[in-house]
Formats: structure tokens, sequence, C-alpha cells
């Protein structure tokens, strides 16, 4: 699987940074380690100069793409270490601050999170040699293997960033479908004999097209207020008659239900729809079974007649299986909306003298787009950010012709390509986000700041203030999207999302796309980043197998806003938990448990811990061990 471009460049910089730290230097010299790390320095600093080669050649050779793949894992491993070193130095720090303090709050320290320096320290030392050794054995091996693929110092070929005038983009108007949106009004308002009260309606097209945005302005369009319950559901992939029947009906009653029988929960939504007319919107459906239908459509039967349903998919064997009565297929855009679409992410819509050369651009803009608005939006996020005489060589570059077998538009793999290196990391991470999955910007932002990539310079912003920078810039270029059901919230496109998982590869998983089904064993047991949608009841079955992945950064299972309480197995807690030596992110949100096991304390790498809508009230005394912990909710 290709990596993409890897956001290595960023990453072997800060490693860099870090390594040449007078801090860690003063450490370095102390302990007689010194030699060894200025020899990482040396082959990360003849390595990182390879490395836009390296990205040019990795779509082409899978020699190279290997290659690649053993540098990420060896410059987690590299930080790993580094993250001991920041952390000891850390606990020595606090230690003398207890030792000389005189005050009270200080006394109440116990003694075991307060070991002696000296033996403390030695036995660290001791402890780590053998990885400082093996870390060095690997770096020589990349080095060698550089060599061995010619990959040459060929500077640096991405033009730097430069921020927009505006580091958001507003909400403009939708081009191109007022007359799609008309026909399909005509075909909702339109009275039909229905031997069921209610008919389905399907939009047809292609990813990317606008389908849900069709059916956003449809649903919101004054014509449609003469319903009696109007509902969004985002479906993708999870055709889960429990999951959407649950869904729909908490969009009308406002409440989680809780029920231990699926007729149950089918029972009362046929309560809640009797005698009402309905709209609702199936938002993205791929799934062909005709049984899960049925069975998802056998409460709809108690509502008025006049009730409707709209199907969004990309197959129009959907659309048949579940009965539409009329299917619209939606087409591309014409070149000139196409063209409007590109301006308005392109110009921020600004009034703005048209450069000379911009006419002779247009036709080579347009037929890179194919019609998509995805695809127009995304270009002209990519080059506002440009000169207007870079734009040529964007255009021109090799990336819009090399394929794979990614299916990732090239489009959207050269929109990452030029994105900033520090952007890159952070869209990367996004790949654990399900599908259609709602998130916050300040909820992404902590994310970020306790996986370290947020960038922050001595004297420059407080973390939150860049954090919220680098999202609204992903937001300007099309890489998130405002969701339609709620303002507050965000998401990613399904195409975003194939190509977050794309340039992530084996680092980011989501516990329902990687576990073999065979012999339950992690597809990528070097995995940093995980997440998972909660279930009612989260067994051994099936976290067990996190036992086996060794360097975990990320533990985050996903539920909705102060969604039903949830079970997880003691086992987790009690025997996998500990094993997260190099666990940054914690979540156990909406859990039913209410304590924490001492050895949380262990976890030295803590940054983020999330305990909201559980039943905790009170924290071991081991908490305070957790020197790098940012955000306690």
């Amino acid at each position: 699987m290709a990596v993409g471009e890897i956001f290595l460049a960023a990453f072997l910089q800060i490693l860099f940074e870090r390594l040449m730290s007078s801090e860690l230097l003063n450490f370095a010299r102390r302990e007689g380690v010194q030699e060894k790390l200025k020899k990482w320095r040396t082959m990360l600093s003849t390595i990182q100069a390879v490395l836009c080669d390296a990205e040019e050649k990795q779509l082409t050779s899978k020699a190279v793409n290997l290659w690649l793949d053993d540098l990420r894992d060896l410059a987690y491993d590299v930080e790993d270490i580094l993250d001991k070193f920041s952390t000891e130095l850390l606990r020595r720090k606090i230690e003398k601050l207890h030792q000389a303090s005189t005050s009270k709050a200080w006394c109440l320290i116990p003694p075991c999170c307060t070991c002696s320096s000296s033996s403390g320290f030695g036995w660290f030392m001791f402890n780590l040699d053998s990885e400082i050794n093996e870390i060095t054995e690997r770096l020589q091996d990349i080095s060698r293997r550089k060599n061995e693929l010619g990959l040459n110092d060929i500077g640096r070929s991405v033009i730097e960033w430069k921020r927009p005038p505006s580091s958001s983009l507003p909400d403009g108007p939708v081009i191109g479908r007022d007359e799609d949106k008309k026909k399909m009004i005509e075909l909702l308002i339109r009275d039909e004999q229905s031997l069921v009260n209610f008919d389905v309606a399907s939009i047809v097209g292609m990813p990317g097209v606008g389908k849900t945005t069709l059916a956003g302005l449809v649903f919101n369009d004054d014509a449609m207020k003469h319903f009696d319950i109007k509902v969004w559901v985002s479906v993708s992939d999870d055709f889960n008659c429990v999951r959407l029947t649950k869904a729909i009906l908490k969009s009308i009653t406002l409440k989680n239900e809780n029920f231990d029988e699926f007729s149950e929960f089918q029972d009362l939504l046929s309560e809640v729809l009797a005698g009402k007319k309905f709209l609702i919107v199936l938002d993205d459906v791929w799934n062909t079974n005709y049984g899960l239908w049925a069975t998802l459509q056998s409460p709809f039967r108690a509502a008025a007649p006049g009730s409707k349903i709209i199907v969004t998919t990309r197959d129009i064997n959907v659309a048949k299986l579940m009965g539409a009565v009329e299917c619209y297929n939606l087409e591309c855009v014409s070149d000139d909306d196409c063209w409007k679409v590109f301006v308005q992410h392109a110009f921020l819509n600004r009034n703005i003298s048209e450069p000379p050369n911009l006419r002779l651009l247009r036709e080579k803009i347009v037929s890179k787009c194919n019609g998509l608005p995805l695809a127009a939006g995304t270009l002209g996020g990519l080059l506002r950010c440009k000169e207007i005489d870079e734009w040529e060589d964007i255009l021109n570059c090799k990336l819009w012709t090399q394929l794979d077998q990614s299916n990732i538009l090239p489009l959207l793999r050269l929109s990452y390509h030029y994105l900033p290196s520090h952007l890159k990391r952070c869209f990367a991470y996004c790949s654990i986000l399900p599908k259609d999955y709602e998130f916050e910007e300040k909820q992404l932002i902590l994310l970020w700041m306790a996986e370290g990539l947020i960038q922050q310079l001595e004297g420059s912003k407080q973390m939150e203030d860049l954090g919220s920078e680098y999202f609204n810039e992903l937001l300007s270029r099309s890489f998130f999207q405002k969701s339609r059901k709620d303002k507050t919230r965000y998401v990613m496109h399904d195409l975003m999302n194939d190509l977050a998982q794309w340039v992530a590869g084996e680092i980011g998983f989501r516990l329902e796309d990687k576990l073999d089904s065979n012999n339950g064993c992690w597809i990528f047991p070097k995995a940093r980043h995980s997440s998972y949608i909660s279930a009612k009841f989260d067994g051994i079955q099936r976290l067990g197998a996190f036992s086996k992945v060794k360097y975990l950064r990320t533990f985050l299972p996903l539920t909705e806003p102060h969604g039903e309480e949830k079970y997880i197995t003691s086992s987790f807690t009690l025997d996998i938990l500990p094993k997260f030596q190099y666990l940054r992110v914690l979540s156990l949100n909406s859990y039913n448990i209410s304590k924490l096991p001492d050895s949380i304390g262990e976890l030295k790498h803590l940054r983020y811990l999330d305990l909201s809508y559980t039943n905790i009230s009170s924290l071991p005394q081991s908490i305070i061990t957790l020197y790098n912990l940012q955000t306690l909710l």
C-alpha cells in the first residue's frame, strides 16, 4: 500500500531540532551518549536530504515505498525515545522542586512518586541503552539502503506555504444545481398512489458530483415544510437496521431509547410515525442486501400517505433494490459552473482584476476537475495559496498522470502533496475518523496537541490558537466540511476520508476495518493510532487484540455526544491498558466505569485523558505522575 507523502520531511525536521536542544545536549554529555546522538543527527540529515527524490519515486518503485515505510516506523521509535528523555528530565525537575519546597502541598506527594534521582535515573539509562543501540543500527541500515536505491538530494520541489488572505472559506451559494433542485422538489411534492404510504426517490451519481449537497438543498427548502417529520441519516457502508432505526428515532424524539430487542425499537418508531407525513434522507447507501431494506422499512408503513424517502447512492442497483419510483441521475456540472466553483474557492469571492494569463489557464483547470464540484473546490483551495505564475507548474505536475492501485483521484493526491508539511501530519491523523463521523474543531485540536502535531515555536501563539489556524486552513481547502445536521460540527467527504487512510497507511486503523476475520489478529501490528465506534458492550472478544499492538499512541472509542451509557470489560482496564506504554491519547468516554487502576500512573507519555460521562468520582493518587498531561476531561 502506498504511504503517500507521509509527512516525513516535517517529522524528521522536528526530530532533528529536538536532538539539537540544549537541554538534551547537556543530558547526553552527562550520561555519555553524546556521540551516539550526534551520529543520529548526521544520519537523519542525510536521509532528510533525499526525501523529495523518494517521494517522486515511491509510486513506481516498491523498494522505495518499503524504504519509506521502514523510515516512518523508525521516526516514530526515535520520537518515543526522545519523549522518554524529556519525561525523565521533567520528573527530575519536579523532584528538585519537591526537595527544595517547604510547602505542605509538595509534602503530600508520596515517596513512591519521587524516587531517588541518582538510582532512578541510573536505572532509566540502563534500560534505555539497548534501545539507543538498536536505533543506531536501524539508522545505519536505512542510510545504506538509501544509497543502494540511488536516492539523491534533488532539493525541495514543493513550493513553500503562503498563508492565504483568510483562514476559512465562508459559506457561499451552491453553483450549478438550481435546475436539479427544482426537478427533485417536483418529484417529492407530486401526489402518487402508493401501497405502502411512502415513496422512495433516489439521487444517483459518481463520488464527488454533489449528491449529498443536492439532497441537503432539497431537504432544507421551504417547499418541504409541509412534512410533519424530517430526518437526515448518514448511512455509508454501515447499513445496519438497528443503528439506522435508533438514529431515526433519536432524530425525532431527541432521546436515546434503550431496549433489549430490536422489535421494541421498531414498535416505538411505528408509534412515532403513525399518521404523520415524513421526509427521510438516507445519505450514501451502498448495501445491496434486500433483506436489510425490507426489515428497515416496516415501521414506515404506519405513516401518512405522501411520505417520502430520499436515497443518495453511487450505485443504480441500490436505488432499484429499495424500490425507488424515481431515479434522478445527477450529472457533472458544466465547464462554466465548474469554473465558478473554482473561482469561489480560489479567490474567496473577492473582486479582483483578472490576470492576463488566467484565461489561458481556465481550460486546463476545468479539464482537471472533470465536472466534479468537489474537485473544483479542492483545486481552488490548493491554488489559492499560490501565486498565479506558479499555477502552471502545479497544473503540469506529473502526479496528475501517475496511477496506482489506490483509486484516489489524482487531484486529491495532488492537493495533499502541496499541503504544508505540518498540515500533512494533521490530516493523516484524521484517518482514524470513521466515514460520516461528526467532530468538533476543539476536539480535533486537543488530539493534535496530544500527538505533538502542532509546532509551537518559542514565544509564538498558544497551541490552541495555532491548532485553530491549522484546522481552518484544512477547512478552507475542502479537506473538512461543515456538517449539514449540526453547524457546530464538521465531517470529511468520503473521498477525503479515503485519501486520509491512503496517506496514513498502516499507522492509523479503525477497529472495524483492520481486524482479520480469519484469525482475529491485527493486520498492522505497528499501528500507532486507533479508533472504533463503541458498542453497548465492548468485551474481550472485541478488544482483546489490542494487547498485540505494542506501540499504540491513540486509543479513541467514539460515541455520539451525550450518548447512551456503554460497558467495557474490566480485562481491558486491568490487563490491556497497562501495556500501552507509549499511549498519548486515552478516552473512556461514556463507559460505565467507576474507578481507574493505579497503573494509570505508569502511562508516562499520556497527554490527553477523557473520562467524560463515566461514573468515576475520584482519581488514583498515581495520576500525579502523569507529568505530560495536557488535557483532562
